[in-house]
């Protein structure tokens, strides 16, 4: 069995930018377009900020969103940048390829009000130091807001506890390839993440599905001291 690390995972999208981006403008993503897009939209409004970026932009959907903000989308994949340049007729914003690492490297050099990171942060050492490089993309007193999965309903039947899992595309359509592998961390987890990196957690939400009920995300907001 390969071992799974993060270039697999930027390996994986970058074979899936054509499919991921008809499946967002498609509305092809039900939990999305149900619950998780104005999610992550309520959570950067409620901080009312000038100027954000979008850590792991993908097709750049979110900077389009938020028009009131003077955004920057920031993602590994050359594709998705691409795809994200062209529809900016749609909305504003700037886009810039640039990998996790890189940005560890102290390459993207920014002070923004707050830092998005939507369902990206599925890999593990490049996480990491993503968060520990926030004050180089943050202003002092800034926020970073991460949704991702929700720990309890996403981790099925495996046992509660930190480490990589295996991707699927189940529910997506067959022009998906070679899922991404994903690293699961606890709720705990979590917010030891952001306080060992100099981020506060000052508030956490838990959208739920209208029809069961049940958390469909996590989203974590911490304040860079």
């Amino acid at each position: 069995m390969t071992a799974h690390t993060d270039a697999s995972i930027i390996d994986s999208w970058s074979r899936n930018t054509d499919p991921w981006t008809a499946a967002v403008r498609g509305g092809e993503i039900g939990s999305r377009v149900l619950v998780t897009n104005a999610a992550i939209v309520d959570a950067v409004r409620a901080y009312a900020p000038a100027t954000g970026v979008d850590l792991g932009c993908g097709e750049g959907w979110l900077v389009r969103a938020l028009p009131e903000v003077s955004m920057i989308g920031v993602d590994a994949s050359a594709g998705l940048v691409e795809q994200a340049r062209q529809a900016r007729q749609a909305g504003g914003g700037e886009f810039r390829q640039l990998s996790y690492e890189e940005i560890a490297a102290g390459q993207l050099a920014l002070a923004a009000d707050v830092a998005v990171c939507n369902f990206s942060l599925i890999g593990d050492g490049a996480v990491r130091g993503l968060l520990r490089a926030a004050p180089s993309y943050l202003r002092q007193g800034g926020h970073l807001i991460v949704q991702t999965v929700h720990p309890l309903t996403a981790c099925g039947d495996a046992p509660y506890a930190d480490g990589w899992r295996d991707g699927s595309w189940a529910g997506f359509s067959s022009d998906f390839t070679d899922p991404a592998p994903w690293y699961f961390r606890t709720v705990s987890s979590w917010l030891a993440l952001f306080e060992d990196h100099g981020l506060r957690v000052v508030e956490m939400r838990e959208p739920l599905h209208p029809q069961t009920g049940k958390p469909v995300s996590l989203i974590l907001v911490g304040r860079l001291a």
